[in-house]
Protein backbone atom coordinates (compact mmCIF):
# COMPACT_ATOMS: atom_id res chain seq x y z
CA UNK A 1 0.00 0.00 0.00
CA UNK A 2 1.26 3.25 -1.21
CA UNK A 3 1.15 6.65 1.04
CA UNK A 4 1.80 10.13 0.58
CA UNK A 5 2.97 12.12 3.65
CA UNK A 6 2.61 15.69 3.66
CA UNK A 7 2.73 17.92 6.60
CA UNK A 8 2.81 21.94 7.43
CA UNK A 9 1.29 23.75 5.01
CA UNK A 10 1.21 27.03 6.37
CA UNK A 11 -1.51 28.22 3.92
CA UNK A 12 -1.77 31.82 4.88
CA UNK A 13 1.69 32.50 6.14
CA UNK A 14 3.23 35.78 5.33
CA UNK A 15 7.43 35.39 5.40
CA UNK A 16 8.79 39.17 6.21
CA UNK A 17 5.75 40.34 5.85
CA UNK A 18 5.20 38.79 2.22
CA UNK A 19 2.28 36.32 1.06
CA UNK A 20 2.81 33.45 0.92
CA UNK A 21 -0.64 32.88 -0.95
CA UNK A 22 0.61 32.71 -4.82
CA UNK A 23 3.44 30.17 -3.90
CA UNK A 24 1.64 27.91 -1.73
CA UNK A 25 -0.58 27.35 -4.69
CA UNK A 26 2.08 26.58 -7.69
CA UNK A 27 3.63 23.92 -4.78
CA UNK A 28 0.14 22.15 -3.87
CA UNK A 29 -0.18 22.03 -8.11
CA UNK A 30 3.33 20.39 -8.20
CA UNK A 31 2.38 17.85 -5.49
CA UNK A 32 -0.78 17.14 -7.27
CA UNK A 33 1.27 16.08 -10.63
CA UNK A 34 3.20 14.32 -8.22
CA UNK A 35 0.67 12.68 -6.82
CA UNK A 36 -0.70 11.63 -10.16
CA UNK A 37 2.45 10.20 -11.11
CA UNK A 38 2.73 7.93 -7.76
CA UNK A 39 -0.67 6.75 -7.78
CA UNK A 40 -0.89 6.15 -3.87
CA UNK A 41 -4.06 4.71 -2.08
CA UNK A 42 -3.57 7.86 0.73
CA UNK A 43 -2.66 11.23 1.29
CA UNK A 44 -1.74 11.85 5.04
CA UNK A 45 -1.48 15.55 5.76
CA UNK A 46 -0.03 15.72 9.26
CA UNK A 47 -1.17 19.02 11.23
CA UNK A 48 -0.57 23.12 10.18
CA UNK A 49 -2.98 22.99 7.35
CA UNK A 50 -3.00 26.53 8.50
CA UNK A 51 -0.21 29.15 9.52
CA UNK A 52 -3.39 30.73 12.58
CA UNK A 53 -5.97 29.18 14.08
CA UNK A 54 -8.43 31.75 12.70
CA UNK A 55 -7.04 31.29 8.95
CA UNK A 56 -7.47 33.97 6.62
CA UNK A 57 -10.44 33.72 3.59
CA UNK A 58 -8.09 33.27 0.93
CA UNK A 59 -6.18 30.04 2.96
CA UNK A 60 -9.66 29.02 3.16
CA UNK A 61 -10.28 29.12 -0.40
CA UNK A 62 -7.20 27.43 -1.11
CA UNK A 63 -7.47 24.08 1.12
CA UNK A 64 -10.70 23.98 -0.21
CA UNK A 65 -9.40 23.56 -3.42
CA UNK A 66 -6.84 21.16 -2.58
CA UNK A 67 -9.10 18.64 -0.88
CA UNK A 68 -11.69 18.57 -3.74
CA UNK A 69 -8.82 17.64 -6.25
CA UNK A 70 -7.74 14.91 -3.50
CA UNK A 71 -11.34 13.82 -3.37
CA UNK A 72 -11.65 14.00 -6.93
CA UNK A 73 -9.57 11.52 -7.94
CA UNK A 74 -10.93 9.06 -5.11
CA UNK A 75 -8.30 9.21 -2.59
CA UNK A 76 -8.01 8.15 1.07
CA UNK A 77 -7.17 11.94 2.70
CA UNK A 78 -6.34 11.43 6.77
CA UNK A 79 -5.81 15.42 8.04
CA UNK A 80 -4.88 16.45 11.89
CA UNK A 81 -5.12 19.62 13.07
CA UNK A 82 -1.65 20.96 14.48
CA UNK A 83 -0.52 23.28 17.09
CA UNK A 84 -1.47 26.15 14.52
CA UNK A 85 -4.77 25.02 13.65
CA UNK A 86 -7.89 25.31 16.04
CA UNK A 87 -8.92 21.91 16.13
CA UNK A 88 -12.64 22.68 16.53
CA UNK A 89 -12.24 24.57 12.90
CA UNK A 90 -10.51 21.79 11.10
CA UNK A 91 -12.79 18.96 12.64
CA UNK A 92 -16.17 20.85 11.25
CA UNK A 93 -17.95 18.74 8.36
CA UNK A 94 -15.97 16.07 9.55
CA UNK A 95 -18.59 13.28 9.20
CA UNK A 96 -20.01 14.81 6.16
CA UNK A 97 -16.55 14.47 4.11
CA UNK A 98 -15.48 10.99 5.52
CA UNK A 99 -18.46 9.77 3.13
CA UNK A 100 -16.25 11.49 -0.15
CA UNK A 101 -13.12 9.42 1.73
CA UNK A 102 -12.09 12.89 3.35
CA UNK A 103 -11.20 12.21 7.41
CA UNK A 104 -10.57 15.02 9.44
CA UNK A 105 -9.15 13.90 12.94
CA UNK A 106 -11.96 14.87 15.54
CA UNK A 107 -11.36 17.61 18.51
CA UNK A 108 -9.44 15.13 20.99
CA UNK A 109 -11.42 13.59 23.79
CA UNK A 110 -9.84 10.79 25.30
CA UNK A 111 -10.39 7.77 22.30
CA UNK A 112 -9.16 7.78 18.84
CA UNK A 113 -10.98 5.27 16.79
CA UNK A 114 -8.31 3.88 13.65
CA UNK A 115 -9.60 4.09 10.13
CA UNK A 116 -8.95 0.61 8.05
CA UNK A 117 -7.42 0.43 4.20
CA UNK A 118 -7.46 -3.05 3.04
CA UNK A 119 -4.94 -4.53 0.40
CA UNK A 120 -3.45 -8.17 -0.51
CA UNK A 121 -1.31 -7.92 2.97
CA UNK A 122 -4.61 -7.07 5.06
CA UNK A 123 -5.46 -4.17 7.18
CA UNK A 124 -3.67 -1.03 7.71
CA UNK A 125 -5.32 0.86 10.83
CA UNK A 126 -4.77 4.62 10.46
CA UNK A 127 -5.24 6.84 14.14
CA UNK A 128 -5.08 10.31 13.69
CA UNK A 129 -3.86 11.79 16.92
CA UNK A 130 -4.54 15.76 16.87
CA UNK A 131 -1.93 18.30 18.60
CA UNK A 132 -2.25 17.36 22.04
CA UNK A 133 -0.40 19.12 25.44
CA UNK A 134 -0.38 17.50 28.89
CA UNK A 135 -3.26 19.33 30.45
CA UNK A 136 -5.52 18.05 27.25
CA UNK A 137 -5.06 14.65 28.27
CA UNK A 138 -4.88 15.07 32.08
CA UNK A 139 -8.42 16.08 31.33
CA UNK A 140 -9.98 12.77 30.01
CA UNK A 141 -7.32 10.91 32.73
CA UNK A 142 -7.24 12.06 35.63
CA UNK A 143 -6.42 9.06 37.39
CA UNK A 144 -2.56 9.10 35.42
CA UNK A 145 0.27 10.90 36.16
CA UNK A 146 0.24 13.40 33.23
CA UNK A 147 3.40 16.03 33.68
CA UNK A 148 4.96 15.94 30.46
CA UNK A 149 4.05 15.76 26.72
CA UNK A 150 5.69 11.89 26.69
CA UNK A 151 3.26 11.10 29.64
CA UNK A 152 0.63 12.51 27.34
CA UNK A 153 1.16 11.06 23.99
CA UNK A 154 1.93 7.76 25.83
CA UNK A 155 -1.14 7.89 27.53
CA UNK A 156 -3.03 8.70 24.23
CA UNK A 157 -1.65 5.71 22.85
CA UNK A 158 -2.01 3.46 26.04
CA UNK A 159 -6.00 4.10 25.66
CA UNK A 160 -5.63 3.27 21.87
CA UNK A 161 -6.90 -0.54 20.71
CA UNK A 162 -3.97 -1.42 18.62
CA UNK A 163 -3.39 -5.04 17.40
CA UNK A 164 -0.24 -5.82 16.83
CA UNK A 165 -0.69 -7.62 14.12
CA UNK A 166 -1.82 -5.84 11.80
CA UNK A 167 -0.22 -2.96 10.41
CA UNK A 168 -0.43 0.58 11.92
CA UNK A 169 -0.17 3.95 11.26
CA UNK A 170 0.29 7.09 13.53
CA UNK A 171 -0.69 10.40 12.33
CA UNK A 172 1.04 12.87 14.61
CA UNK A 173 2.18 16.32 15.46
CA UNK A 174 4.31 16.62 18.04
CA UNK A 175 8.11 17.83 18.68
CA UNK A 176 10.26 14.43 19.17
CA UNK A 177 13.26 14.87 21.02
CA UNK A 178 16.16 14.33 18.65
CA UNK A 179 14.80 15.94 15.88
CA UNK A 180 16.55 19.26 14.01
CA UNK A 181 14.28 22.59 14.27
CA UNK A 182 14.08 26.12 12.09
CA UNK A 183 13.87 29.25 12.90
CA UNK A 184 10.19 29.65 11.74
CA UNK A 185 8.99 26.68 14.35
CA UNK A 186 7.68 27.90 17.65
CA UNK A 187 10.24 26.74 20.23
CA UNK A 188 9.74 25.60 23.59
CA UNK A 189 11.87 27.00 26.60
CA UNK A 190 13.67 23.76 27.77
CA UNK A 191 12.50 21.33 25.74
CA UNK A 192 9.84 21.05 27.60
CA UNK A 193 7.47 19.96 24.72
CA UNK A 194 9.84 17.05 23.82
CA UNK A 195 8.57 13.57 23.25
CA UNK A 196 10.50 10.69 23.38
CA UNK A 197 10.36 8.32 20.31
CA UNK A 198 10.10 5.07 22.64
CA UNK A 199 6.31 5.95 22.69
CA UNK A 200 6.10 5.13 18.93
CA UNK A 201 7.22 1.78 19.57
CA UNK A 202 3.74 0.21 18.59
CA UNK A 203 3.52 1.71 15.30
CA UNK A 204 5.09 0.55 11.96
CA UNK A 205 4.91 4.29 10.78
CA UNK A 206 4.90 7.16 12.59
CA UNK A 207 3.80 10.42 9.60
CA UNK A 208 4.83 13.28 11.74
CA UNK A 209 4.53 16.97 11.47
CA UNK A 210 5.43 19.91 13.02
CA UNK A 211 9.39 20.02 12.03
CA UNK A 212 9.82 21.77 9.01
CA UNK A 213 13.34 19.76 7.82
CA UNK A 214 12.42 16.25 6.33
CA UNK A 215 14.03 13.67 8.34
CA UNK A 216 13.42 10.55 10.77
CA UNK A 217 14.16 10.32 14.10
CA UNK A 218 15.34 7.59 16.10
CA UNK A 219 14.20 4.92 13.26
CA UNK A 220 13.31 5.62 9.33
CA UNK A 221 9.66 4.79 10.00
CA UNK A 222 9.25 7.86 12.55
CA UNK A 223 9.69 10.39 10.17
CA UNK A 224 9.19 14.46 9.24
CA UNK A 225 7.98 14.98 5.84
CA UNK A 226 8.49 18.74 6.34
CA UNK A 227 7.22 21.60 5.14
CA UNK A 228 6.88 21.56 0.71
CA UNK A 229 7.80 25.56 1.24
CA UNK A 230 10.94 27.71 2.97
CA UNK A 231 9.24 29.25 5.87
CA UNK A 232 12.61 31.26 6.78
CA UNK A 233 16.07 31.89 6.02
CA UNK A 234 17.50 28.99 8.34
CA UNK A 235 15.49 26.65 5.65
CA UNK A 236 17.18 28.22 2.88
CA UNK A 237 19.80 24.90 2.82
CA UNK A 238 16.70 22.32 2.82
CA UNK A 239 15.52 20.27 -0.11
CA UNK A 240 11.74 20.10 0.49
CA UNK A 241 10.03 17.15 -0.83
CA UNK A 242 7.05 14.48 -0.59
CA UNK A 243 7.34 11.84 1.81
CA UNK A 244 6.07 8.48 -0.02
CA UNK A 245 5.45 5.78 2.33
CA UNK A 246 4.83 2.16 0.93
CA UNK A 247 3.40 -0.91 3.10
CA UNK A 248 3.93 -4.18 2.14
CA UNK A 249 4.08 -7.18 4.48
CA UNK A 250 3.87 -6.85 8.63
CA UNK A 251 7.18 -5.04 8.90
CA UNK A 252 8.40 -4.13 5.47
CA UNK A 253 8.16 -0.64 5.27
CA UNK A 254 9.81 1.52 2.89
CA UNK A 255 10.46 5.31 2.77
CA UNK A 256 11.63 7.52 -0.08
CA UNK A 257 10.96 11.17 -1.00
CA UNK A 258 9.87 12.82 -4.51
CA UNK A 259 12.09 16.17 -4.51
CA UNK A 260 9.83 19.70 -4.83
CA UNK A 261 10.87 22.58 -6.77
CA UNK A 262 9.48 26.54 -5.55
CA UNK A 263 7.93 28.68 -7.66
CA UNK A 264 10.35 30.78 -6.27
CA UNK A 265 13.43 30.01 -3.97
CA UNK A 266 14.38 31.64 -0.51
CA UNK A 267 17.84 31.96 -0.13
CA UNK A 268 20.62 34.31 0.97
CA UNK A 269 22.99 36.57 -1.05
CA UNK A 270 26.69 38.12 0.21
CA UNK A 271 28.81 40.83 -1.18
CA UNK A 272 29.32 44.70 -1.35
CA UNK A 273 26.41 46.57 -2.64
CA UNK A 274 28.37 47.44 -6.30
CA UNK A 275 29.22 44.01 -6.95
CA UNK A 276 25.28 43.28 -6.66
CA UNK A 277 24.24 45.91 -8.56
CA UNK A 278 26.52 44.67 -11.11
CA UNK A 279 24.90 43.41 -14.52
CA UNK A 280 27.46 40.92 -14.54
CA UNK A 281 26.64 39.05 -11.38
CA UNK A 282 22.91 38.36 -11.74
CA UNK A 283 22.09 38.10 -15.44
CA UNK A 284 21.08 34.77 -16.18
CA UNK A 285 20.03 34.36 -12.71
CA UNK A 286 16.68 34.38 -10.65
CA UNK A 287 16.37 37.72 -9.67
CA UNK A 288 12.67 37.29 -8.17
CA UNK A 289 13.69 34.57 -5.64
CA UNK A 290 12.95 35.65 -2.22
CA UNK A 291 16.02 36.78 -0.70
CA UNK A 292 18.68 38.00 2.16
CA UNK A 293 21.23 40.18 1.34
CA UNK A 294 24.38 40.75 3.54
CA UNK A 295 25.98 43.18 2.47
CA UNK A 296 29.78 43.70 3.94
CA UNK A 297 30.27 47.34 2.70
CA UNK A 298 32.30 48.92 5.62
CA UNK A 299 29.62 51.95 5.52
CA UNK A 300 26.07 52.03 5.27
CA UNK A 301 24.78 52.42 1.99
CA UNK A 302 22.20 55.16 1.57
CA UNK A 303 18.77 53.95 0.82
CA UNK A 304 19.92 50.34 -0.04
CA UNK A 305 17.33 48.43 0.42
CA UNK A 306 14.76 50.23 -2.07
CA UNK A 307 18.22 50.44 -4.59
CA UNK A 308 18.69 46.66 -4.07
CA UNK A 309 15.08 46.21 -4.92
CA UNK A 310 14.54 47.48 -8.13
CA UNK A 311 17.13 44.40 -9.30
CA UNK A 312 15.86 42.16 -6.34
CA UNK A 313 11.92 42.42 -6.08
CA UNK A 314 11.49 39.65 -3.58
CA UNK A 315 14.49 40.87 -1.20
CA UNK A 316 13.16 40.25 2.22
CA UNK A 317 16.14 41.15 4.33
CA UNK A 318 19.22 43.28 4.04
CA UNK A 319 21.98 42.89 6.87
CA UNK A 320 25.62 44.08 7.27
CA UNK A 321 28.67 41.82 8.07
CA UNK A 322 31.31 44.44 8.52
CA UNK A 323 33.50 45.57 11.58
CA UNK A 324 30.33 47.25 13.43
CA UNK A 325 27.83 44.76 12.80
CA UNK A 326 30.23 41.88 14.50
CA UNK A 327 31.21 44.24 17.23
CA UNK A 328 27.97 45.00 18.42
CA UNK A 329 26.45 40.81 17.97
CA UNK A 330 29.76 40.08 20.48
CA UNK A 331 28.36 42.47 22.99
CA UNK A 332 24.52 41.85 23.07
CA UNK A 333 24.61 38.37 21.47
CA UNK A 334 21.82 39.35 18.78
CA UNK A 335 22.51 36.46 16.20
CA UNK A 336 22.20 33.95 19.18
CA UNK A 337 18.86 35.82 20.49
CA UNK A 338 17.46 35.39 16.68
CA UNK A 339 17.31 31.27 17.60
CA UNK A 340 15.59 31.97 21.35
CA UNK A 341 12.18 31.56 22.23
CA UNK A 342 10.01 34.15 24.07
CA UNK A 343 9.84 31.72 27.08
CA UNK A 344 13.75 31.31 27.17
CA UNK A 345 14.46 34.80 26.79
CA UNK A 346 12.27 35.21 29.70
CA UNK A 347 14.32 32.82 31.65
CA UNK A 348 17.11 34.52 30.98
CA UNK A 349 15.79 37.94 32.09
CA UNK A 350 13.89 35.80 34.82
CA UNK A 351 17.23 34.53 36.27
CA UNK A 352 19.55 38.04 35.63
CA UNK A 353 16.37 39.90 37.58
CA UNK A 354 16.84 36.92 40.56
CA UNK A 355 20.09 35.39 40.58
CA UNK A 356 18.97 31.94 39.89
CA UNK A 357 17.12 30.35 37.21
CA UNK A 358 12.95 29.48 37.17
CA UNK A 359 12.03 26.26 38.48
CA UNK A 360 10.40 23.61 36.14
CA UNK A 361 7.17 24.50 37.49
CA UNK A 362 8.02 28.35 36.66
CA UNK A 363 9.17 27.48 33.42
CA UNK A 364 5.79 25.26 32.62
CA UNK A 365 4.17 28.37 33.90
CA UNK A 366 5.66 30.69 31.44
CA UNK A 367 5.01 28.33 28.63
CA UNK A 368 1.09 28.23 29.46
CA UNK A 369 1.25 32.15 29.78
CA UNK A 370 2.76 32.61 25.90
CA UNK A 371 0.88 30.15 24.65
CA UNK A 372 -2.25 31.58 26.01
CA UNK A 373 -1.03 35.36 25.06
CA UNK A 374 -0.24 33.95 20.80
CA UNK A 375 -3.66 32.14 21.22
CA UNK A 376 -5.87 36.19 22.02
CA UNK A 377 -3.15 37.02 19.26
CA UNK A 378 -4.56 34.73 16.46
Amino acid sequence: MKLIHLSDLHLGKRVNDFSMIEDQDYILLKILQIIDAEQPRGVIIAGDIYDRAVPSAEAVQLFDNFLYWLASRKLQVFIISGNHDSPERIAFGGRLLDMSGVHLSPVYRGTVEPILLSDEHGDVAIYMLPFIKPATVRGFFAEDEIVSYTDAVATAIAHMEIDPSRRNILVSHQFVTGAERSDSEEITVGGLDNVDASVFEPFDYVALGHIHGPQSVGRETVRYCGTPLKYSFSEKDHCKSVTVVELGCKGNVSVRTVPLAAKRDLRELRGTYDSLMLKSNYEGTKTDDYLRIILTDEEDVPDAMRRLQTVYPNLMVLDYDNTRTRTTSEIIGAEDIEHKSETELFGELYELQNGQPMTEEQQAFAVSLFEQIKEAMR
